[in-house]
């Protein structure tokens, strides 16, 4: 299956889920927003959540910093 993560084309195995691919790409989901064809999902929703096919998804990740 391939979905676009922040503009990139990647190729995911099927079945995943956000909490997965957030866990897969080493980001914590506290402090993370994540969108998926441009609707937000909160984060209780993430184990829930699984990509689709041609699903675009942005992942936005506060940094701490002045």
């Amino acid at each position: 299956m391939r979905a676009t993560i922040n503009g990139t084309e990647h190729e995911l195995r099927d079945g995943l889920t956000l909490a997965e691919l957030l866990h897969e790409l080493g980001i914590e989901e506290s402090g993370s927003a994540v969108a998926v064809n441009e609707r937000v999902v909160r984060r209780p929703l993430h184990e829930a959540t699984k990509i689709n096919d041609g699903d675009a998804i942005e992942i936005i990740h506060a940094v701490a910093g002045g």
